[in-house]
């Protein structure tokens, strides 16, 4: 089967891993002149990294395994503990954060010669025949046409009509540091809450800590300075805020988004994976998440028999199911509205923990299905 691949970010990379695994042929079209490697990192969960790990592109050498998740209030007070290794325990497989560029490379890693196309902008696409117009004119054309081109993805606009994301009204604004050392070197996730917003801060590996901060957006322009505006909201919180704020550089800002996702992506050849079809905020830092599942349960649909457009339609009803429920959730923003954080300090930790734990399976595909992502060998042709 011949797959064409729009977006060459996570869910686009990873469908092209698992599609070449198994035996297709695969071309990836992106728009920029290479590797998209900016950006933030990413918390992977048991789902995610057993299925990087079926891939072939397993995180060893990369990124920092997470243990436990620590809530704590403003002042320095400690709210509640998860602990995150009871799932790795449960599912086998651990938590990882890691840089966005150590993931993509990682999922790039091997590839065959001819698979990934950079600077080839997708202008529109055919569903029912299966092909990809390109910006410089030429068409191609495929068994499959999947759009993995991200929250602004053109070849959902084509088959949505138009962009159903929504503002939140919060944002986040992220970055790098290379301490405090021993969070750098922990394997804590740690979130600080405040009727400000929150603070993020959760080590990546390579000595890097990841610090974010969500706030409610207010009227008027982004500030010139984020670092000032940071210092002026967050300033007065307990260590380590301080030093966070005094040691931030570069600042990427994202606004959150989200829509309803419905039970149908595609038509005829053509179906979306990741953003292209859930955008969702990046509060229960699930967004890689999901698009690796998709990934994983796409690859899983096309090695099988019958008729293209019923399995893609298949394989949307499965996802659009999990990725539904995970959307609806991360849109709420509960983990970054101080109330509710601050009364979640009367539950104990180990009902924290074996919820969390049972939330994981439940936002999982793979883990409530999970076998080995198909091999050439095991491949049935339609």
């Amino acid at each position: 089967m011949r797959v064409l691949v729009v977006g060459a970010g996570v869910a686009g990379l990873a469908c092209a891993r698992g599609l070449v695994r198994a035996g297709h042929e695969v071309e990836v079209y992106e728009r920029a002149p290479a590797l998209r490697t900016a950006g933030g990192s990413v918390t992977l969960w048991s789902g995610s990294t057993g299925i990087l790990r079926d891939l072939g592109a397993g995180l060893s050498g990369i990124g920092r395994r997470i243990d436990a998740m620590e809530s704590r209030r403003h002042d320095g007070r400690r709210l509640f503990t998860v602990d995150v290794a009871a799932a790795a325990r449960r599912f086998g497989t651990p938590a990882v954060h890691v840089p966005r560029q150590r993931l993509v490379e990682r999922l790039a890693e091997g590839l065959p010669s001819g698979v990934l196309r950079f600077g080839q902008a997708c202008a529109g696409v055919d569903p029912d025949a299966g092909v990809v117009r390109l910006a410089d004119g030429r068409e191609v054309r495929g068994d499959v046409v999947v759009g993995a081109d991200g929250r602004s993805s053109a070849v959902r606009d084509r088959l949505w009509g138009a962009d159903p994301a929504r503002p939140t009204g919060w944002v986040t604004w992220q970055g790098f540091v290379r301490g405090p050392a021993d969070l750098v070197s922990s394997h804590l996730a740690l979130m600080i809450i405040g009727r400000e917003g929150l603070c993020g801060l959760i080590p990546a590996g390579d000595g890097l800590l990841l610090w974010w901060f969500d706030h409610r957006i207010g009227g008027g322009d982004p500030p010139a300075s984020p670092a000032r505006a940071l210092a002026a909201r967050f300033g007065g919180w307990a260590a380590p805020v301080p030093e966070i704020l005094a040691a931030i550089g570069d600042v990427d800002r994202f606004a959150h988004y989200r829509h309803r996702v419905p039970k149908v992506w595609g038509r005829g050849r053509a179906t979306l994976a990741g953003d292209a079809a859930h955008s969702m905020p990046p509060t229960l830092a699930q967004g890689a998440n999901q698009a690796l599942e998709d990934a994983w349960a796409l690859v899983r649909e096309l090695t099988g028999d019958g008729p293209v457009e019923d399995r893609l339609r298949r394989y949307e009803r499965v996802r659009s199911r999990t990725a539904g429920r995970v959307a609806a959730l991360a849109a709420v923003e509960s983990t970054d509205r101080y109330p509710v954080q601050a009364m979640t300090r009367l539950v104990p930790d180990a009902l924290l923990t074996a919820t969390n734990t049972r939330w994981l399976r439940r936002a999982s595909t793979y883990l409530r299905s999970s076998g080995p992502v198909p091999e050439k060998g095991a491949v049935r042709r339609p």
